[in-house]
């Protein structure tokens, strides 16, 4: 896994940071990139015959990818709940306030 406060490195064409930029989208951004890294490890141990260190980058990358799919999950969740806020607030009735 990337340190916390390891930056996301850009590329030409990549955006460096994720819109709305919160923590879990930034974890999910470095899970991809680790990932994608892991997976052309991988593949360029396949081509040169190491098959055992292919694998375990291969098993790596899936692990970031899963860790990822978790990050945005977690990401949804909390916008759904931002998005639900203004609306319980403009829904609710009027209390009457004891005297």
């Amino acid at each position: 896994m990337i340190e916390p406060e390891t930056e996301i490195m850009s590329e030409p064409g990549i955006m460096s940071e994720p819109e709305r930029s919160s923590p879990a989208l930034m974890e999910a951004a470095r899970e991809l990139q680790a990932a994608e890294h892991d997976a052309q490890v991988a593949f360029d141990c396949i081509a040169l015959g190491e098959i055992d260190r292919a694998h375990t980058h291969a098993l790596t990358a899936r692990v970031a990818v899963d860790a990822a799919v978790t990050a945005l999950a977690a990401a949804l969740t909390q916008a759904d709940q931002q998005a639900a806020e203004p609306q319980a607030h403009a829904e609710a009735p009027d209390q009457p306030q004891a005297d």
